[in-house]
């Protein structure tokens, strides 16, 4: 297991973080996602631990709360010592019947990190994440809000999730402009067959200094290998009772047939070479995996030892790559000479 660092922090997380979406689920969307009991979690948090994992993700909303108290349960029933583990949760999903009680409001942040230490049973957070954009908030109110969880030792690191670039970017100057806590990291979506944030995200982050926290990288269960073209549809799978993050399928598809022949010579599986795919993009910090079954667990923490050559990295970047749009295509045409340019000074230097 290798250890990266988070943002510009001098905080190093394991490359592999524990979800927690499959803890507790019960009812609505949750039931499809995992209905895990406090003794599976324990389990499984057990043996990520033993495995060099450092990290758990988890979220206010999932199983309505439940996932956050299972995970705090666990951690105290097996003992983990609080320096062992960086735990990050989230806020900004529905948690109450109040009008107020969703959002990225100073209101909500301040109730919502009370519930989630309580919840997790523990006197700080290493990484608290508003999990999504809220248009009705002024940026600059989160910003206040989050800063204040910082300096009263609530908090030890804020990020964000699901954001676009330019809403990042804004945050970050105005952070800056007040001499608040900045986001170090952004959790997002990205598979081998959903790479669209290396548009405009993938640049910011490495603009920024930002680290990057894979969400879903096995696209809801479809580049996990158990599925082809002919069978998709047919079979009692996740996806097909709640069909999420939309994928391209044909894409994803061609890019499954690619991995099998790849798994195949190793005598791994599929998502083991879909999983080190992205353990192989620099943007990447950490790839949350989650897991229903001690053996996925261990079939996704084994890809850490999975090296892809560079002729099957540059085969599955062609499969999966994104059409040209603009302006990403000019910038690249008009950004060619000072390209070169700039390279050719590395070289001179050398």
């Amino acid at each position: 297991m290798r250890y990266n660092q988070l943002g510009r922090t001098g905080l190093f997380v394991s490359e592999l973080c524990l979800g927690t979406m499959t803890f507790g689920g019960n009812d609505g969307i949750w039931q499809h996602i995992g209905d895990l009991q406090q003794a599976d979690a324990e389990r499984l948090i057990g043996r990520a631990l033993d495995a060099g994992i450092n990290f758990i993700d988890t979220a206010d909303v999932y199983a309505n709360g439940a996932a956050e108290q299972m995970t705090g349960q666990a951690l105290k029933n097996l003992k983990v010592s609080r320096d062992s583990v960086v735990v990050a949760t989230k806020v900004f999903g529905q948690t109450g019947e109040s009008v107020n009680a969703r959002g990225a409001s100073r209101f909500h942040i301040m109730d919502g990190i009370k519930a989630s230490l309580k919840r997790l049973q523990l006197d700080h957070i290493d990484l608290y994440q508003i999990h999504g954009f809220d248009p009705a908030t002024p940026i600059e109110e989160t910003v206040r809000a989050l800063d204040t969880l910082v300096q009263h030792g609530h908090v030890r690191y804020v990020g964000v999730s699901n954001w676009a670039a330019w809403q990042i970017v804004k945050a970050l100057g105005i952070a800056e402009r007040l001499g608040c806590a900045r986001f170090e990291s952004l959790q997002a979506y990205y598979t081998v067959a959903g790479r669209d944030l290396e548009r405009e995200l993938v640049p910011m982050l490495h603009s920024e200094g930002l680290g990057l926290m894979v969400w879903s990288p096995l696209a809801g269960g479809l580049l996990s290998g158990k599925y082809t073209r002919e069978q998709h549809g047919e079979q009692d799978s996740r996806r097909n009772k709640f069909d999420f993050p939309p994928v391209d399928q044909a894409r994803a598809y061609t890019c499954v047939d690619a991995m099998r022949v790849m798994a195949t010579a190793r005598s791994v599986s599929v998502a083991q070479i879909a999983l080190a795919w992205l353990l192989h993009q620099r943007a990447v910090t950490t790839v949350i995996v989650g897991a229903k079954k001690i053996e996925q667990l261990d079939d996704n923490i084994a890809a850490t030892k999975v090296q892809l050559t560079a002729e099957e990295l540059s085969q599955l970047d062609e499969l999966s790559k994104l059409p040209p749009e603009y302006p990403g295509w000019m910038l690249e045409r008009q950004g060619e000479y000072r390209r070169g340019q700039l390279a050719g000074t590395r070289h001179a230097a050398r």
